[in-house]
């Protein structure tokens, strides 16, 4: 355990390290400021990475895990997070691997690894297409607060939206929500391979639906990631490739 725990305590002790009295034009450039900030902002996110507790899980891959502590970083800068909790999803993953994570940034703990289904236009095995079109039956990218709870035809199901503009903003409209599904239940690898697909939605197993959404819900970050050119250009919540 102490190996987790020793780079907490260095990012705790280096937030009370003595600030220099004299200003020096690292001090005063803005382009040199903003290059220390997001040198600082990876080095914290890289001791939080190193010092996660799996639980017995996988972990994500750190590039993901990266872009997801920045975005969740942004979003709770501009008071739209409230809950210290993250959900990670990583579409470059095969459909048939444990590729969301939902995790608690304060305990610095995996609490489920899970499958999840991506859209059925998005691609069969592996997710490579998306969408923030209205019918496109495919998933959208990038960065969602969770919203309010609700009872749907999968039962308990949760409302997301979408804070990127252009990327996933219509998720709401969309219907692009967390729920349960029997296509998105393990047991399908068995019989046809590779995970049932949703008309958008980030479907879990039936199994674990309500604790996850009863988890996640009430304004939690939720980020689905791939190694997009097209995102990596056009948002503005993380840093690019």
């Amino acid at each position: 355990m102490i190996y987790r725990i020793l780079p907490l305590i260095l990012l705790f002790l280096m937030s009370f390290a003595p600030k220099a009295t004299n200003t020096t034009k690292t001090e005063t450039d803005p382009k040199l400021l903003a290059s220390n900030n997001a040198v600082t902002l990876s080095a914290k996110i890289e001791m939080i990475y190193s010092s996660l507790d799996a639980n017995n899980f996988s972990l994500p891959q750190l590039t993901c895990f990266q872009k997801a502590l920045q975005g969740f970083y942004a979003l709770k800068e501009k008071g739209l997070i409230e809950k210290d909790i993250i959900t990670v999803i990583d579409f470059s993953l095969s459909s048939t691997k444990k590729r969301l994570w939902v995790i608690d940034l304060v305990s610095n703990k995996v609490l489920y690894n899970s499958v999840v289904s991506h859209g059925m236009k998005s691609g069969g095995e592996f997710a490579n297409s998306f969408s923030n079109e209205m019918n496109s039956n495919k998933s959208s990218l990038g960065f969602y607060t969770t919203g309010e709870t609700y009872q749907g035809k999968h039962g308990l199901s949760l409302k997301l939206d979408g804070q990127e503009r252009g990327i996933n903003c219509n998720a709401r409209a969309r219907a692009v929500v967390v729920h349960g599904a029997g296509y998105a239940n393990p047991s399908i690898l068995r019989t046809q391979g590779y995970l049932g697909r949703s008309q958008g939605c980030p479907a879990i197993p039936e199994g674990l639906k309500n604790e996850i959404i009863q988890t996640i819900k009430g304004k939690s970050c939720l980020f689905i990631y791939h190694p997009s050119r097209a995102y990596d250009i056009t948002t503005k919540l993380v840093s690019q490739s």
